[in-house]
Protein backbone atom coordinates (compact mmCIF):
# COMPACT_ATOMS: atom_id res chain seq x y z
CA UNK A 1 0.00 0.00 0.00
CA UNK A 2 1.81 3.34 -1.21
CA UNK A 3 1.92 6.24 1.52
CA UNK A 4 0.03 8.34 -0.43
CA UNK A 5 -2.80 5.71 -0.33
CA UNK A 6 -2.68 5.29 3.06
CA UNK A 7 -2.85 8.85 3.88
CA UNK A 8 -6.07 8.75 2.38
CA UNK A 9 -7.59 6.23 4.11
CA UNK A 10 -6.38 7.39 7.42
CA UNK A 11 -8.07 10.34 6.75
CA UNK A 12 -11.38 8.92 5.11
CA UNK A 13 -11.77 6.12 7.82
CA UNK A 14 -11.74 8.71 10.75
CA UNK A 15 -15.24 9.41 10.20
CA UNK A 16 -16.65 6.54 8.99
CA UNK A 17 -20.05 4.67 10.90
CA UNK A 18 -20.06 1.43 12.42
CA UNK A 19 -23.07 1.10 10.12
CA UNK A 20 -24.44 1.61 6.42
CA UNK A 21 -26.65 4.87 6.70
CA UNK A 22 -29.24 3.85 4.07
CA UNK A 23 -28.37 0.10 2.53
CA UNK A 24 -26.49 -3.15 2.57
CA UNK A 25 -22.95 -3.04 3.60
CA UNK A 26 -20.36 -3.08 1.30
CA UNK A 27 -17.53 -5.43 1.50
CA UNK A 28 -16.04 -3.80 -1.13
CA UNK A 29 -15.79 -0.20 -2.60
CA UNK A 30 -14.26 0.60 -6.13
CA UNK A 31 -13.52 4.42 -6.76
CA UNK A 32 -10.72 6.73 -7.50
CA UNK A 33 -10.80 6.23 -11.57
CA UNK A 34 -13.37 6.40 -14.39
CA UNK A 35 -15.73 3.42 -14.53
CA UNK A 36 -17.26 2.15 -17.52
CA UNK A 37 -20.67 0.81 -16.65
CA UNK A 38 -21.79 0.00 -20.32
CA UNK A 39 -25.63 0.66 -18.72
CA UNK A 40 -27.19 2.96 -20.91
CA UNK A 41 -29.25 4.41 -17.93
CA UNK A 42 -25.92 5.70 -16.10
CA UNK A 43 -23.00 4.85 -18.79
CA UNK A 44 -20.60 6.53 -16.13
CA UNK A 45 -20.13 6.25 -12.20
CA UNK A 46 -17.56 7.71 -9.83
CA UNK A 47 -17.79 4.57 -7.52
CA UNK A 48 -19.12 0.76 -7.06
CA UNK A 49 -20.45 -0.97 -3.80
CA UNK A 50 -19.98 -5.18 -3.94
CA UNK A 51 -21.23 -7.50 -1.33
CA UNK A 52 -21.76 -11.25 -1.81
CA UNK A 53 -20.35 -11.39 -5.44
CA UNK A 54 -22.71 -9.02 -6.48
CA UNK A 55 -22.54 -5.31 -7.39
CA UNK A 56 -25.00 -3.48 -4.76
CA UNK A 57 -24.42 0.21 -5.58
CA UNK A 58 -23.26 2.97 -8.16
CA UNK A 59 -23.05 6.16 -8.31
CA UNK A 60 -21.25 9.42 -7.00
CA UNK A 61 -18.90 8.62 -4.60
CA UNK A 62 -20.50 10.29 -1.94
CA UNK A 63 -23.53 8.34 -2.20
CA UNK A 64 -22.05 5.02 -2.34
CA UNK A 65 -20.16 5.22 0.86
CA UNK A 66 -22.99 6.73 2.38
CA UNK A 67 -25.59 4.30 1.71
CA UNK A 68 -23.10 1.40 1.83
CA UNK A 69 -19.73 1.56 3.32
CA UNK A 70 -18.46 1.07 7.35
CA UNK A 71 -15.08 0.86 8.97
CA UNK A 72 -15.59 -2.92 7.69
CA UNK A 73 -15.67 -2.29 4.31
CA UNK A 74 -12.47 -2.25 1.99
CA UNK A 75 -12.19 0.61 -0.39
CA UNK A 76 -10.01 0.17 -3.47
CA UNK A 77 -8.62 3.11 -4.85
CA UNK A 78 -8.21 2.81 -8.60
CA UNK A 79 -5.65 5.57 -8.71
CA UNK A 80 -6.86 6.24 -12.30
CA UNK A 81 -6.76 3.13 -13.58
CA UNK A 82 -10.13 2.05 -15.22
CA UNK A 83 -13.04 -0.50 -14.20
CA UNK A 84 -15.04 -2.05 -16.35
CA UNK A 85 -17.53 -5.09 -16.37
CA UNK A 86 -15.52 -8.08 -17.42
CA UNK A 87 -15.49 -9.19 -20.62
CA UNK A 88 -18.00 -12.09 -21.93
CA UNK A 89 -16.66 -14.10 -24.32
CA UNK A 90 -18.82 -14.63 -27.46
CA UNK A 91 -17.34 -17.79 -28.94
CA UNK A 92 -14.35 -19.86 -28.62
CA UNK A 93 -12.97 -23.15 -27.27
CA UNK A 94 -12.35 -23.51 -24.18
CA UNK A 95 -10.68 -27.05 -23.91
CA UNK A 96 -8.88 -26.87 -27.22
CA UNK A 97 -7.06 -23.54 -25.51
CA UNK A 98 -5.84 -26.04 -23.06
CA UNK A 99 -4.67 -28.35 -25.62
CA UNK A 100 -2.90 -25.11 -27.63
CA UNK A 101 -1.02 -24.32 -24.31
CA UNK A 102 0.97 -27.47 -24.34
CA UNK A 103 1.56 -27.90 -27.78
CA UNK A 104 3.92 -25.95 -30.53
CA UNK A 105 3.30 -22.84 -31.31
CA UNK A 106 3.35 -22.53 -35.28
CA UNK A 107 1.85 -18.98 -35.34
CA UNK A 108 3.43 -16.72 -37.25
CA UNK A 109 4.31 -13.25 -36.63
CA UNK A 110 3.02 -10.98 -34.50
CA UNK A 111 2.33 -14.51 -32.19
CA UNK A 112 4.72 -17.10 -33.25
CA UNK A 113 7.62 -18.05 -35.67
CA UNK A 114 6.07 -19.63 -38.14
CA UNK A 115 6.47 -17.91 -41.44
CA UNK A 116 8.43 -20.48 -43.72
CA UNK A 117 7.85 -24.73 -43.27
CA UNK A 118 11.20 -24.64 -42.12
CA UNK A 119 10.48 -22.41 -39.78
CA UNK A 120 7.37 -24.59 -38.70
CA UNK A 121 9.72 -27.66 -38.93
CA UNK A 122 12.08 -26.12 -36.27
CA UNK A 123 9.11 -25.25 -33.74
CA UNK A 124 8.07 -29.04 -33.89
CA UNK A 125 11.36 -30.22 -33.41
CA UNK A 126 12.31 -28.10 -30.40
CA UNK A 127 8.89 -28.60 -28.71
CA UNK A 128 9.45 -32.39 -28.98
CA UNK A 129 12.92 -32.02 -27.57
CA UNK A 130 11.62 -29.69 -24.80
CA UNK A 131 8.63 -31.36 -23.82
CA UNK A 132 8.42 -34.90 -22.37
CA UNK A 133 5.17 -35.25 -22.37
CA UNK A 134 4.51 -35.31 -26.20
CA UNK A 135 6.26 -38.62 -26.40
CA UNK A 136 3.88 -39.90 -23.10
CA UNK A 137 1.16 -39.00 -25.14
CA UNK A 138 2.48 -40.61 -28.48
CA UNK A 139 0.92 -37.61 -30.49
CA UNK A 140 3.17 -34.26 -31.58
CA UNK A 141 0.80 -31.37 -32.00
CA UNK A 142 1.74 -28.24 -33.80
CA UNK A 143 -0.83 -25.60 -32.96
CA UNK A 144 -2.17 -22.31 -35.81
CA UNK A 145 0.07 -22.61 -38.87
CA UNK A 146 -1.44 -20.39 -41.90
CA UNK A 147 -0.64 -21.26 -44.94
CA UNK A 148 -1.27 -17.55 -46.42
CA UNK A 149 1.71 -16.37 -44.14
CA UNK A 150 4.05 -19.13 -45.37
CA UNK A 151 7.04 -18.16 -47.56
CA UNK A 152 5.66 -21.01 -49.74
CA UNK A 153 2.00 -20.21 -49.49
CA UNK A 154 0.93 -23.87 -49.33
CA UNK A 155 0.42 -26.40 -46.38
CA UNK A 156 3.22 -28.69 -45.64
CA UNK A 157 3.03 -32.50 -46.33
CA UNK A 158 3.25 -35.34 -45.08
CA UNK A 159 7.09 -35.73 -46.21
CA UNK A 160 7.84 -32.39 -44.53
CA UNK A 161 6.45 -33.77 -41.34
CA UNK A 162 8.27 -36.99 -41.49
CA UNK A 163 11.66 -34.79 -41.74
CA UNK A 164 10.89 -33.95 -37.91
CA UNK A 165 10.33 -37.45 -36.43
CA UNK A 166 9.28 -40.68 -37.67
CA UNK A 167 9.11 -42.47 -34.75
CA UNK A 168 5.94 -40.56 -33.46
CA UNK A 169 2.56 -39.09 -34.95
CA UNK A 170 2.63 -35.26 -35.44
CA UNK A 171 -0.34 -33.32 -36.73
CA UNK A 172 0.16 -29.26 -37.65
CA UNK A 173 -3.81 -27.90 -37.17
CA UNK A 174 -4.05 -25.25 -39.33
CA UNK A 175 -5.04 -21.92 -38.02
CA UNK A 176 -8.64 -21.96 -38.86
CA UNK A 177 -8.84 -25.48 -37.26
CA UNK A 178 -10.72 -26.82 -40.36
CA UNK A 179 -7.80 -28.63 -41.80
CA UNK A 180 -4.47 -30.17 -40.49
CA UNK A 181 -1.72 -31.97 -41.91
CA UNK A 182 -0.64 -35.34 -40.99
CA UNK A 183 2.81 -37.65 -40.90
CA UNK A 184 2.77 -40.48 -42.65
CA UNK A 185 2.78 -42.57 -38.86
CA UNK A 186 -0.08 -40.45 -37.78
CA UNK A 187 -2.09 -41.72 -41.20
CA UNK A 188 -0.98 -44.94 -40.92
CA UNK A 189 -2.27 -44.99 -37.11
CA UNK A 190 -5.50 -43.41 -38.41
CA UNK A 191 -5.99 -46.05 -41.01
CA UNK A 192 -5.73 -43.53 -43.93
CA UNK A 193 -4.18 -44.62 -46.81
CA UNK A 194 -4.80 -44.79 -50.65
CA UNK A 195 -8.13 -46.59 -50.32
CA UNK A 196 -9.83 -44.28 -47.92
CA UNK A 197 -12.72 -42.56 -49.38
CA UNK A 198 -13.23 -38.79 -48.48
CA UNK A 199 -15.76 -38.54 -45.44
CA UNK A 200 -19.19 -37.05 -45.95
CA UNK A 201 -18.43 -33.17 -45.22
CA UNK A 202 -14.49 -33.88 -45.53
CA UNK A 203 -11.86 -34.09 -48.24
CA UNK A 204 -8.54 -36.21 -48.26
CA UNK A 205 -6.12 -34.25 -50.46
CA UNK A 206 -3.79 -36.28 -52.53
CA UNK A 207 -0.37 -36.63 -53.96
CA UNK A 208 0.03 -36.52 -57.83
CA UNK A 209 -1.19 -39.87 -58.32
CA UNK A 210 -4.26 -39.03 -56.86
CA UNK A 211 -4.90 -41.51 -54.76
CA UNK A 212 -1.81 -41.58 -52.16
CA UNK A 213 -2.63 -39.16 -49.21
CA UNK A 214 -0.49 -36.18 -49.20
CA UNK A 215 -1.03 -35.40 -45.56
CA UNK A 216 -3.61 -32.78 -46.01
CA UNK A 217 -7.45 -33.08 -44.54
CA UNK A 218 -10.06 -31.11 -44.60
CA UNK A 219 -13.04 -30.34 -42.19
CA UNK A 220 -14.92 -33.63 -41.17
CA UNK A 221 -11.62 -35.68 -42.48
CA UNK A 222 -9.29 -33.34 -40.48
CA UNK A 223 -11.65 -33.80 -37.31
CA UNK A 224 -12.25 -37.33 -37.39
CA UNK A 225 -8.74 -37.98 -37.69
CA UNK A 226 -7.64 -35.83 -35.24
CA UNK A 227 -10.19 -37.55 -32.67
CA UNK A 228 -8.91 -40.74 -33.00
CA UNK A 229 -4.87 -40.10 -32.42
CA UNK A 230 -5.70 -37.74 -29.45
CA UNK A 231 -5.23 -39.68 -26.23
CA UNK A 232 -6.92 -40.36 -22.94
CA UNK A 233 -5.48 -37.49 -21.18
CA UNK A 234 -4.58 -38.21 -17.12
CA UNK A 235 -6.75 -36.43 -14.71
CA UNK A 236 -3.60 -34.54 -13.84
CA UNK A 237 -3.35 -33.58 -17.99
CA UNK A 238 -6.88 -32.45 -17.77
CA UNK A 239 -6.29 -29.88 -14.74
CA UNK A 240 -3.52 -28.44 -16.40
CA UNK A 241 -4.84 -28.05 -19.60
CA UNK A 242 -7.81 -26.54 -17.95
CA UNK A 243 -5.66 -24.37 -15.31
CA UNK A 244 -3.37 -23.02 -18.33
CA UNK A 245 -6.36 -22.05 -20.52
CA UNK A 246 -8.27 -20.20 -17.55
CA UNK A 247 -5.26 -18.13 -16.77
CA UNK A 248 -4.90 -17.44 -20.49
CA UNK A 249 -8.07 -16.23 -20.54
CA UNK A 250 -8.00 -14.50 -16.91
CA UNK A 251 -5.32 -12.53 -17.93
CA UNK A 252 -7.09 -10.95 -21.14
CA UNK A 253 -10.14 -10.18 -18.52
CA UNK A 254 -12.71 -13.03 -19.41
CA UNK A 255 -15.06 -13.88 -16.63
CA UNK A 256 -17.50 -15.87 -18.76
CA UNK A 257 -16.15 -18.26 -21.77
CA UNK A 258 -17.79 -20.61 -24.17
CA UNK A 259 -16.72 -24.31 -25.32
CA UNK A 260 -18.12 -23.68 -28.58
CA UNK A 261 -18.07 -27.34 -30.26
CA UNK A 262 -17.84 -30.04 -27.77
CA UNK A 263 -18.21 -33.82 -28.09
CA UNK A 264 -19.95 -35.55 -24.90
CA UNK A 265 -16.43 -36.42 -23.50
CA UNK A 266 -15.44 -33.28 -23.33
CA UNK A 267 -18.91 -31.93 -21.72
CA UNK A 268 -18.15 -35.36 -19.33
CA UNK A 269 -14.21 -34.20 -18.63
CA UNK A 270 -15.66 -30.57 -17.62
CA UNK A 271 -18.32 -31.68 -15.60
CA UNK A 272 -15.69 -34.51 -13.39
CA UNK A 273 -13.20 -30.49 -13.35
CA UNK A 274 -16.43 -28.47 -11.83
CA UNK A 275 -17.35 -31.22 -9.34
CA UNK A 276 -14.33 -30.92 -8.28
CA UNK A 277 -13.91 -27.21 -7.70
CA UNK A 278 -11.38 -26.52 -10.60
CA UNK A 279 -13.20 -23.89 -12.53
CA UNK A 280 -12.83 -20.80 -10.95
CA UNK A 281 -14.47 -18.61 -13.93
CA UNK A 282 -17.98 -19.75 -15.62
CA UNK A 283 -18.04 -22.10 -18.84
CA UNK A 284 -20.80 -22.25 -21.39
CA UNK A 285 -20.74 -25.67 -23.23
CA UNK A 286 -22.40 -25.97 -26.80
CA UNK A 287 -21.95 -29.62 -27.69
CA UNK A 288 -22.05 -30.69 -31.32
CA UNK A 289 -25.31 -32.11 -32.01
CA UNK A 290 -24.55 -33.59 -35.09
CA UNK A 291 -22.13 -35.98 -33.11
CA UNK A 292 -24.38 -36.23 -29.06
CA UNK A 293 -28.03 -35.90 -31.01
CA UNK A 294 -28.59 -38.99 -28.90
CA UNK A 295 -26.32 -38.66 -25.67
CA UNK A 296 -27.96 -37.79 -22.50
CA UNK A 297 -25.73 -35.21 -21.86
CA UNK A 298 -28.29 -33.14 -23.88
CA UNK A 299 -31.49 -33.79 -21.34
CA UNK A 300 -29.65 -33.70 -18.39
CA UNK A 301 -29.63 -31.67 -15.32
CA UNK A 302 -26.17 -28.98 -17.14
CA UNK A 303 -28.83 -28.29 -19.79
CA UNK A 304 -29.83 -25.58 -18.04
CA UNK A 305 -29.22 -21.05 -17.13
CA UNK A 306 -28.39 -22.07 -13.82
CA UNK A 307 -24.66 -22.44 -13.54
CA UNK A 308 -23.57 -25.83 -11.29
CA UNK A 309 -20.27 -25.12 -9.55
CA UNK A 310 -19.57 -22.46 -12.91
CA UNK A 311 -20.44 -25.10 -15.49
CA UNK A 312 -23.62 -25.21 -18.07
CA UNK A 313 -25.00 -26.33 -21.09
CA UNK A 314 -26.13 -23.33 -23.59
CA UNK A 315 -27.41 -25.25 -26.03
CA UNK A 316 -25.98 -26.93 -29.13
CA UNK A 317 -23.89 -26.64 -32.00
CA UNK A 318 -24.21 -26.93 -35.58
CA UNK A 319 -21.26 -26.36 -38.40
CA UNK A 320 -22.56 -25.43 -42.01
CA UNK A 321 -19.19 -24.79 -43.55
CA UNK A 322 -15.47 -24.07 -43.34
CA UNK A 323 -13.06 -21.05 -43.15
CA UNK A 324 -12.84 -18.73 -45.36
CA UNK A 325 -9.18 -18.04 -45.24
CA UNK A 326 -8.62 -22.17 -45.57
CA UNK A 327 -10.70 -22.26 -48.32
CA UNK A 328 -13.37 -24.38 -47.74
CA UNK A 329 -15.98 -22.01 -46.74
CA UNK A 330 -19.32 -21.98 -49.02
CA UNK A 331 -19.87 -19.12 -51.03
CA UNK A 332 -22.12 -17.67 -53.57
CA UNK A 333 -19.70 -16.64 -55.99
CA UNK A 334 -16.31 -18.03 -56.54
CA UNK A 335 -12.92 -18.11 -54.46
CA UNK A 336 -10.69 -15.16 -55.78
CA UNK A 337 -8.02 -18.08 -56.80
CA UNK A 338 -9.09 -21.61 -55.68
CA UNK A 339 -7.15 -23.90 -54.02
CA UNK A 340 -4.11 -25.71 -56.25
CA UNK A 341 -6.39 -29.28 -56.09
CA UNK A 342 -9.37 -27.48 -56.86
CA UNK A 343 -10.78 -26.20 -60.23
CA UNK A 344 -11.51 -22.57 -61.38
CA UNK A 345 -14.90 -21.75 -60.17
CA UNK A 346 -14.26 -23.26 -57.08
CA UNK A 347 -16.90 -21.87 -54.43
CA UNK A 348 -15.65 -24.37 -51.53
CA UNK A 349 -18.65 -26.69 -50.26
CA UNK A 350 -21.00 -27.19 -47.35
CA UNK A 351 -20.82 -29.59 -44.76
CA UNK A 352 -24.38 -30.58 -44.88
CA UNK A 353 -25.41 -31.03 -49.00
CA UNK A 354 -28.78 -32.31 -47.86
CA UNK A 355 -31.04 -29.87 -46.52
CA UNK A 356 -32.82 -32.54 -44.77
CA UNK A 357 -30.57 -33.79 -42.11
CA UNK A 358 -29.59 -30.17 -40.21
CA UNK A 359 -33.20 -29.56 -40.69
CA UNK A 360 -34.61 -32.45 -38.56
CA UNK A 361 -31.84 -31.81 -36.01
CA UNK A 362 -32.94 -27.97 -35.67
CA UNK A 363 -36.52 -28.99 -35.11
CA UNK A 364 -35.31 -31.19 -32.49
CA UNK A 365 -33.30 -28.35 -30.57
CA UNK A 366 -35.94 -26.19 -30.87
CA UNK A 367 -38.78 -28.36 -29.60
CA UNK A 368 -36.44 -28.96 -26.24
CA UNK A 369 -35.78 -25.36 -26.31
CA UNK A 370 -31.42 -25.44 -27.10
CA UNK A 371 -30.46 -22.42 -28.36
CA UNK A 372 -28.57 -23.26 -31.86
CA UNK A 373 -24.96 -22.07 -33.00
CA UNK A 374 -24.43 -22.44 -36.48
CA UNK A 375 -21.26 -21.76 -38.01
CA UNK A 376 -21.80 -19.64 -41.01
CA UNK A 377 -18.53 -18.47 -42.92
CA UNK A 378 -19.76 -17.95 -46.32
CA UNK A 379 -23.12 -16.01 -48.04
CA UNK A 380 -24.37 -19.89 -49.24
CA UNK A 381 -23.91 -21.35 -45.44
CA UNK A 382 -25.76 -18.08 -44.41
CA UNK A 383 -28.52 -18.27 -47.09
CA UNK A 384 -28.68 -22.10 -45.74
CA UNK A 385 -29.15 -21.22 -41.67
CA UNK A 386 -31.72 -18.50 -43.11
CA UNK A 387 -33.41 -21.05 -45.24
CA UNK A 388 -33.69 -23.56 -42.40
CA UNK A 389 -34.53 -21.52 -40.02
CA UNK A 390 -37.66 -20.62 -41.42
CA UNK A 391 -38.34 -23.78 -41.76
CA UNK A 392 -37.66 -25.08 -38.13
CA UNK A 393 -38.39 -22.13 -36.12
CA UNK A 394 -42.10 -22.17 -34.55
CA UNK A 395 -43.85 -18.95 -34.97
CA UNK A 396 -41.98 -15.79 -33.94
CA UNK A 397 -38.18 -15.16 -32.68
CA UNK A 398 -38.51 -15.52 -28.89
CA UNK A 399 -38.28 -12.17 -26.82
CA UNK A 400 -36.89 -13.75 -24.23
CA UNK A 401 -33.32 -14.56 -25.88
CA UNK A 402 -32.20 -15.71 -29.07
CA UNK A 403 -32.66 -18.96 -30.62
CA UNK A 404 -30.39 -18.98 -32.74
CA UNK A 405 -26.93 -17.65 -33.07
CA UNK A 406 -24.90 -16.86 -36.25
CA UNK A 407 -21.15 -17.70 -35.12
CA UNK A 408 -18.69 -15.92 -37.63
CA UNK A 409 -20.71 -14.78 -40.40
CA UNK A 410 -17.78 -13.48 -42.42
CA UNK A 411 -19.35 -13.16 -45.55
CA UNK A 412 -22.57 -11.97 -44.34
CA UNK A 413 -24.06 -10.10 -47.29
CA UNK A 414 -26.17 -6.94 -46.76
CA UNK A 415 -28.93 -8.30 -48.17
CA UNK A 416 -28.85 -11.19 -45.56
CA UNK A 417 -28.90 -8.46 -42.83
CA UNK A 418 -32.75 -7.96 -42.62
CA UNK A 419 -33.61 -11.59 -43.21
CA UNK A 420 -31.58 -11.99 -39.47
CA UNK A 421 -33.29 -9.69 -37.87
CA UNK A 422 -36.69 -10.65 -39.03
CA UNK A 423 -35.72 -13.76 -37.94
CA UNK A 424 -34.26 -13.43 -34.45
CA UNK A 425 -30.86 -14.66 -35.36
CA UNK A 426 -28.44 -13.10 -33.28
CA UNK A 427 -24.90 -12.32 -35.39
CA UNK A 428 -21.64 -13.20 -33.42
CA UNK A 429 -19.34 -11.68 -35.77
CA UNK A 430 -15.36 -11.88 -36.11
CA UNK A 431 -13.99 -8.82 -37.07
CA UNK A 432 -10.35 -9.82 -36.36
CA UNK A 433 -10.14 -11.44 -38.80
CA UNK A 434 -9.21 -8.13 -40.64
CA UNK A 435 -5.72 -7.67 -38.85
CA UNK A 436 -5.06 -11.93 -39.11
CA UNK A 437 -6.08 -12.71 -42.90
CA UNK A 438 -7.46 -9.51 -44.45
CA UNK A 439 -4.92 -8.78 -46.82
CA UNK A 440 -5.54 -12.62 -48.08
CA UNK A 441 -8.79 -12.45 -47.96
CA UNK A 442 -8.45 -8.95 -50.69
CA UNK A 443 -5.80 -11.03 -53.04
CA UNK A 444 -7.03 -14.60 -52.90
CA UNK A 445 -9.83 -15.45 -50.74
CA UNK A 446 -12.86 -12.78 -52.13
CA UNK A 447 -11.01 -9.92 -53.90
CA UNK A 448 -10.91 -6.22 -52.76
CA UNK A 449 -14.55 -5.87 -52.67
CA UNK A 450 -16.46 -8.66 -51.28
CA UNK A 451 -13.36 -8.60 -48.82
CA UNK A 452 -13.91 -4.85 -47.36
CA UNK A 453 -17.65 -5.86 -46.24
CA UNK A 454 -16.27 -8.68 -43.68
CA UNK A 455 -18.07 -9.04 -40.91
CA UNK A 456 -19.70 -5.85 -41.58
CA UNK A 457 -20.01 -4.92 -37.45
CA UNK A 458 -21.36 -1.25 -38.58
CA UNK A 459 -23.79 -2.49 -41.21
CA UNK A 460 -25.27 -4.93 -38.51
CA UNK A 461 -25.68 -1.95 -36.01
CA UNK A 462 -27.44 0.58 -38.46
CA UNK A 463 -29.89 -2.01 -39.18
CA UNK A 464 -30.65 -1.72 -35.15
CA UNK A 465 -29.18 -5.14 -34.39
CA UNK A 466 -27.09 -5.99 -31.49
CA UNK A 467 -23.70 -8.13 -31.77
CA UNK A 468 -21.17 -10.08 -30.16
CA UNK A 469 -17.54 -10.17 -31.49
CA UNK A 470 -15.25 -12.51 -30.48
CA UNK A 471 -11.73 -14.56 -30.79
CA UNK A 472 -12.76 -18.18 -32.18
CA UNK A 473 -9.41 -19.17 -29.97
CA UNK A 474 -7.56 -21.18 -30.06
CA UNK A 475 -7.72 -19.85 -33.57
CA UNK A 476 -6.80 -16.40 -32.50
CA UNK A 477 -5.60 -16.05 -28.49
CA UNK A 478 -8.34 -14.74 -26.77
CA UNK A 479 -6.38 -11.26 -26.78
CA UNK A 480 -9.30 -8.86 -26.04
CA UNK A 481 -7.03 -6.01 -26.70
CA UNK A 482 -6.06 -7.26 -30.54
CA UNK A 483 -10.45 -8.07 -30.34
CA UNK A 484 -11.06 -4.76 -29.62
CA UNK A 485 -8.14 -2.81 -31.29
CA UNK A 486 -9.27 -5.02 -34.74
CA UNK A 487 -13.32 -4.12 -34.23
CA UNK A 488 -12.40 -0.63 -34.21
CA UNK A 489 -9.62 0.01 -36.36
CA UNK A 490 -9.89 -2.83 -39.21
CA UNK A 491 -6.43 -2.73 -40.59
CA UNK A 492 -4.76 -5.66 -41.97
CA UNK A 493 -0.82 -6.77 -41.10
CA UNK A 494 0.44 -4.54 -43.93
CA UNK A 495 -1.24 -1.18 -42.72
CA UNK A 496 -4.59 -1.19 -44.94
CA UNK A 497 -7.54 -0.24 -43.74
CA UNK A 498 -10.01 -2.99 -44.34
CA UNK A 499 -13.71 -1.69 -44.59
CA UNK A 500 -13.59 1.61 -43.32
CA UNK A 501 -17.16 1.83 -43.60
CA UNK A 502 -17.41 -1.11 -40.97
CA UNK A 503 -15.65 0.02 -38.33
CA UNK A 504 -17.21 0.75 -34.75
CA UNK A 505 -16.69 3.43 -32.14
CA UNK A 506 -14.90 2.03 -28.67
CA UNK A 507 -18.30 2.05 -26.91
CA UNK A 508 -19.89 -0.05 -29.34
CA UNK A 509 -17.07 -2.55 -29.49
CA UNK A 510 -16.88 -2.55 -25.45
CA UNK A 511 -20.49 -3.48 -25.15
CA UNK A 512 -19.85 -6.18 -28.19
CA UNK A 513 -17.31 -7.65 -25.81
CA UNK A 514 -19.41 -7.20 -22.40
CA UNK A 515 -23.51 -6.77 -22.13
CA UNK A 516 -24.41 -7.88 -25.65
CA UNK A 517 -22.44 -11.42 -25.81
CA UNK A 518 -24.53 -12.38 -22.08
CA UNK A 519 -27.90 -11.16 -24.06
CA UNK A 520 -26.70 -13.42 -26.56
CA UNK A 521 -26.38 -16.01 -23.95
CA UNK A 522 -29.67 -15.11 -22.45
CA UNK A 523 -27.30 -13.70 -18.95
CA UNK A 524 -27.90 -10.32 -19.71
CA UNK A 525 -29.89 -9.97 -16.64
CA UNK A 526 -26.84 -11.22 -14.17
CA UNK A 527 -23.64 -9.84 -16.39
CA UNK A 528 -22.21 -7.79 -18.81
CA UNK A 529 -22.40 -4.29 -17.16
CA UNK A 530 -21.78 -2.68 -13.94
CA UNK A 531 -25.70 -2.55 -12.53
CA UNK A 532 -27.11 -2.84 -9.33
CA UNK A 533 -27.97 -6.72 -8.91
CA UNK A 534 -25.35 -7.69 -10.98
CA UNK A 535 -22.97 -9.97 -10.63
CA UNK A 536 -19.40 -8.53 -9.92
CA UNK A 537 -17.42 -9.80 -12.47
CA UNK A 538 -15.19 -6.50 -13.39
CA UNK A 539 -11.79 -5.73 -14.74
CA UNK A 540 -9.57 -3.00 -14.17
CA UNK A 541 -7.76 -1.39 -17.43
CA UNK A 542 -4.42 0.83 -16.92
CA UNK A 543 -6.45 3.71 -18.44
CA UNK A 544 -9.55 4.49 -20.05
CA UNK A 545 -10.05 2.67 -23.69
CA UNK A 546 -12.47 5.45 -24.58
CA UNK A 547 -9.43 8.29 -24.08
CA UNK A 548 -6.70 6.43 -26.00
CA UNK A 549 -6.11 7.02 -29.70
CA UNK A 550 -7.96 4.30 -31.41
CA UNK A 551 -4.81 3.38 -32.83
CA UNK A 552 -2.85 2.80 -28.98
CA UNK A 553 -5.58 0.23 -28.12
CA UNK A 554 -3.47 -2.63 -28.45
CA UNK A 555 -1.36 -1.00 -25.80
CA UNK A 556 -3.61 -1.54 -23.06
CA UNK A 557 -3.41 -3.87 -20.69
CA UNK A 558 -5.92 -5.70 -18.09
CA UNK A 559 -4.29 -5.51 -14.45
CA UNK A 560 -6.77 -6.95 -12.57
CA UNK A 561 -9.62 -9.77 -13.72
CA UNK A 562 -12.64 -9.91 -10.72
CA UNK A 563 -15.21 -12.93 -9.93
CA UNK A 564 -17.96 -12.46 -8.17
CA UNK A 565 -16.07 -9.69 -6.06
CA UNK A 566 -12.80 -12.24 -6.03
CA UNK A 567 -9.35 -10.78 -8.25
CA UNK A 568 -8.59 -14.27 -9.97
CA UNK A 569 -6.03 -12.33 -11.97
CA UNK A 570 -3.43 -9.70 -11.26
CA UNK A 571 -1.07 -8.35 -13.41
CA UNK A 572 0.36 -6.25 -10.66
CA UNK A 573 -0.48 -5.20 -7.29
CA UNK A 574 -2.61 -2.43 -7.13
CA UNK A 575 -2.76 -0.31 -4.31
CA UNK A 576 -5.83 -1.03 -1.68
CA UNK A 577 -6.42 -4.42 -3.47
Amino acid sequence: MSARYTALALTLFASIPTTAATGQVADSIYLGGPILTMDDQQPRAEAVAVADGKIIGVGSRAEIERAHRTAQTALHDLQGHALLPAFFDAHSHFSMVGLQAISANLLPPPDGPGSSIAELQTALREHLAAHPEAREMNLLIGFNYDDSQLAEKRHPTRQELDAVATDIPIVAIHQSGHLGVFNSLALKQAGIDATTVNPEGGVIIREADGVTPNGVMEENAHIATLIRLIPGFTAAQHADMLNRAQQIYLANGFTTVQEGRASADTVLSMQQAADAGLLKLDLVIYPDLEQTLDSPVLTGPLMSHDYRSHLRLGGVKLTFDGSPQGKTAWFTQPYAQPPEHEQAGYRGRPIFADDAVPLAMMRKAYAHGWQVLIHTNGDAAIDQMIRLVRMAQPGNPPSSGPHTVMIHGQYLRADQIPQLKALGIFPSLYPMHTFYWGDWHRTSVAGPERAAFISPTRAVQQAGMTFSIHSDAPVIFPDSMRLLHSAVNRVTRSGYVLGPDQRLDVETALKAMTLWPAWQHSEGDSKGSISSGKLADLIILDRDPTTVAKEDLLSLRVLETIKEGQPLYRSEKLPGS
